[in-house]
């Protein structure tokens, strides 16, 4: 291990990460199931199913055997002029489980990708309808929607980009009615931000391409939720104003909310979802852009002016795809979305617990995450005591990552009733730790 961890510090630059006061990472040989194995043996509980992505569980069999077969039959080839069964049989399995007429897939890398693909199609898609003053995007404070730039754009309000104000395009903050277990003022709330986004769309509607959420949950900013009620009636007012639709399910798709997608639980068809993390159960990088065949239609015509003219390499690679379709074959084969009820039962029971914790405050669920904030607690995204406290849960074999005061589970599916178990003693040991 000290050789990896001294090649590691010379030569890796790991993301979100201050090298000169961050700890040494830990190094993971091995993983199966719930459960992260270091190389020197410690069994860590991944109760961040690894930012997200892990849905049906580390080193599953059907999915090494999906990745398996693919490579021996082709690993990669141009999307340009070129198509697999792979991405079409993708494809189809995206259509069939989203709304309406959400149908055309366009394929990318990674949550951001996803992202930037939907500003610039609702961007090309007014230019195209020979609408060019709708420029101007809509965005929900405290976003977060990924790391290039027009992500960064309409995630300003997360607080991580502010170096980069300078190059971004410009975006119309809309206030968020965040919400929690036993909250009181939520109607009054709710009232205050409409009011608001009404004021803005009366003034500002008629310049705007689009409206961009995180549908029901802001994972970033700190685990913050909404009420389906609150953002069915925010998106409704933006289409009656005319603004395309985009919902950012990049972390809330394929289980995480409950439902298999957050868009499930509103009643809402928006014009463009984008799609990651769980696409691959963790796998592969890849992110799907899917869009209303009415948007499709708009970048049709005689010339290529009206084509949209982006792309990657790795456009459709063929051996996430094959993965990512096995992996949406598993969720009927394992009854999965079972199982996410299970979790969300259990998570459910928890709250009351933590709700006359002295050390909790907001506590908050929905479908696989529980999450809270610390009382007292600081801040900042890496705040001295959230460090502390996510050293002390992995040196006790709990992968849990406070986003600064906000600290929560989103567990694999696969989790057991024990993994479970132990995942809420450490939780609270954790708490008490701090005040130890």
């Amino acid at each position: 291990m000290s050789n990896l961890l001294e090649s590691d510090r010379k030569h890796i630059w790991h993301p979100y990460t201050q090298h000169a006061t961050e700890q040494a990472p830990v190094v993971i040989s091995h993983a199966h199931g719930a459960t992260l194995v270091s190389d020197e043996g410690q069994e860590i509980l991944d109760l961040v199913s690894s930012w997200w992505t892990c849905v049906h569980g580390h080193a599953h069999p059907e999915l090494n055997a999906a990745l398996s077969k693919q490579a021996g039959q082709m690993e990669h080839v141009m999307f340009g002029g070129f198509t697999h069964a792979p991405a079409i049989r993708l494809a189809e399995g995206l259509s069939a489980i989203l709304p309406g007429s959400l149908s055309r897939v366009f394929y990318s890398d990674n949550g951001s990708t996803s992202i930037e693909v939907a500003l610039k199609l609702a961007y090309q898609y007014w230019r195209n309808r020979g609408e060019d003053k709708r420029r101007l995007f809509l965005a929900f404070e405290g976003a977060y929607h990924g790391d290039t730039l027009g992500a960064m754009s309409v995630g300003r309000g997360c607080g991580f980009f502010n170096l980069f104000e300078g190059l971004m395009c410009e975006v119309r903050p809309l206030p968020f009615a965040a919400t929690f277990e036993g909250d009181e003022e939520i109607e009054t709330s709710e009232a205050r931000a409409l009011g608001v986004i009404d004021a803005l769309l009366a003034e500002s509607g008629q310049e705007a391409a689009a409206l961009i959420v995180e549908p029901l949950m802001q994972g970033v900013s700190g685990m913050r939720l909404c009420r389906p009620q609150f953002l069915k009636a925010v998106v409704e007012r933006a289409r009656a104003a005319g603004l395309l639709v985009i919902f950012d399910e990049v972390a809330t798709g394929f289980g995480r909310t409950g439902k298999m997608f957050a868009l499930d639980h509103i009643g809402f068809e928006p014009d463009l979802v984008c799609l990651s993390k769980g696409l691959t159960s963790g796998y592969m990088p890849l992110a799907a852009t899917v869009a209303r065949e009415e948007i499709f239609q708009e970048f049709l015509g005689e010339g290529f002016e009206k084509a949209l003219p982006h792309g990657h390499t790795f456009t459709a690679n063929p051996l996430a795809c094959a993965v990512a379709l096995r992996s949406l074959e598993l969720f009927a084969e394992e009854n999965t979305m079972a199982r996410v009820a299970h979790i969300t039962a259990r998570h459910k029971e928890k709250l009351e617990e933590l709700r006359g914790h002295p050390r909790v405050s907001r506590p908050r669920a929905l479908g696989t995450l529980l999450a809270f904030d610390l009382k007292g607690g600081a801040q900042d995204y890496k705040s001295d005591e959230s460090e502390a406290l996510r050293d002390w849960y992995i040196a006790n074999g709990l992968n849990i990552r406070p986003l600064g005061p906000s600290v929560y589970l989103m567990p694999p599916y696969c989790i057991s009733e024990s993994e479970l178990d132990r995942a809420y003693e450490g939780l609270l040991a954790g708490l008490s730790a701090l005040d130890g």
